[in-house]
């Protein structure tokens, strides 16, 4: 009973990475594929609206992580799941704008807790950490591109506001589910109040040098890192709106000439084939969760660079299969970098403040999110997807050069065996 419950803690902790991530892209699709048509506004300046709301995710992290280590990190994921649930239902109702992007800001700011609490709940519990976040990562790309697939649907058979208000009520549900599950540990215990920390022991000068060289290369490459992330996931069911139509609009007329009792509209296609990139891309995370249990972070990390440099390369001017083939290479090495430093930073963090620190962390990767919008928006209003690319190239080039500048191998002093009793904590 105990292995079941444990088993349904990680698979909602593994929920809430899907649901946290579809919820900040239900935008992407509906502004792509119907607001920009019935709000009579450019897609260029439409996605400005979701600006705030990535500001929100990232802003939100750092105080999310620290009311979860003073307060109770089960009981923020309560929040979390509601709030993101009751501010997507509200987003299904807006009738402009101004209030579309309010209801995003609200969402975002719900969104915010789910990293720096569900990633220090993952390391703090359970074993072969490289795996399970890994494992929890696929979950959140699942999330990335059903978020293409599912409101794909819904504009074609139940219109976009429907995008937003199932979901929300669906979310609004598990946190009750959350709730009865942790009932006991959000009832008995504040984090950090019943565990004694461990006293470490000074470090060298050399160790301090070491931890700051590699501390900066994981908060630079996250922030670019973040850059190619999110110009990939909120751009690429445009993209592909631009540059598969013909081969979409084929398909669904092969699919319906086949198929009696179905229909495939273009809008479907369109996020089915975002769906099957993301999807399928998401699984080279579980590739590289499994290789940074067992070898070195650098050697990973630069493989998954070098391949979103060669892709990103070769997509400007490609249209259909070859930009569909293309577009699943540069995935892959995007997806596949997402673990690593999430793990790095579970490795090198205290367990009484690794909230804050994942926090930390995600206050600059969300903050280099939102400025991306706006300057996808900028790049595509003027230059268009193929100058993107050719930045994209750049980014991906940097984030290898960075990397290269690890060490082969991180190793930590061992901890004293003494314990001290933390009256605040």
């Amino acid at each position: 009973m105990l292995l079941d419950r444990d088993r349904a803690h990680f698979l909602l902790l593994n929920v809430g990475h899907f649901l946290d991530h579809f919820f900040t892209l239900i935008f992407a699709t509906v502004a792509a594929l119907a607001l920009s048509r019935e709000w009579e506004l450019g897609y260029a300046e439409i996605i400005r609206y979701a600006t705030a709301g990535f500001f929100a995710f990232g802003l939100f992290a750092l105080p999310a992580g620290w009311a979860a280590d003073r307060w109770n990190r089960d009981g923020m994921m309560v929040v979390f799941f509601a709030g993101i649930g009751l501010a997507s239902v509200a987003c299904g109702f807006a009738t402009t704008p101004v209030q579309m992007g309010a209801g995003l800001f609200v969402i975002g700011a719900f969104g915010a807790i789910y990293h720096p609490v569900g990633l220090a709940i993952i390391t703090a519990r359970w074993k072969n950490t490289g795996m399970r976040i890994a494992v929890n990562g696929v979950w959140g790309n699942l999330g990335v591109a059903s978020a293409a697939l599912v409101t794909g649907y819904f504009i074609d058979h139940g219109g976009w506001r429907s995008a937003f208000i199932l979901p929300g009520v669906f979310s609004i549900a598990l946190a009750a589910v959350y709730a009865r599950l942790r009932s006991g540990d959000i009832r008995a215990r504040k984090v950090g109040a019943a565990a004694p920390r461990t006293v470490e022991p000074p470090l060298s000068a050399e160790h301090k040098a070491l931890l700051m060289r590699v501390s900066a290369i994981v908060f630079f490459t996250a922030a670019i890192s973040s850059i190619v992330f999110q110009a990939t996931t909120f751009a690429l069911p445009k993209i592909f709106d631009e540059r598969l139509q013909s081969f979409a609009t084929g398909v669904a007329r092969w699919w319906q000439n086949t198929n009696a009792t179905g229909t495939a509209d273009v809008a479907t296609m369109v996020g089915f084939f975002a769906f099957l990139v993301f999807a399928i891309a998401s699984l080279a995370q579980l590739v590289a969760g499994k290789l940074l249990d067992r070898f070195s972070a650098r050697a990973i990390f630069m493989g998954a660079a070098a391949i979103q440099v060669v892709f990103f390369a070769a997509m400007p001017g490609l249209h259909d299969a070859a930009a569909l083939a293309v577009a699943f290479g540069f995935m892959l090495g995007a997806f596949g970098q997402v673990p690593i430093n999430d793990y790095m930073i579970g490795k090198m963090a205290s367990g009484q403040f690794r909230a804050r620190i994942y926090g930390a962390r995600y206050v600059v990767t969300f903050t280099v999110l939102a400025l991306t919008l706006p300057f996808v928006s900028l790049v595509y209003e003027r230059w268009g997807f193929d100058t993107l690319f050719g930045i994209l190239a750049a980014s991906a080039t940097l984030i290898f050069a960075a990397v290269a500048c690890l060490p082969r191998s991180l190793s930590a002093p061992s901890p004293v065996s003494a314990v001290v009793k933390d009256a605040h904590a």
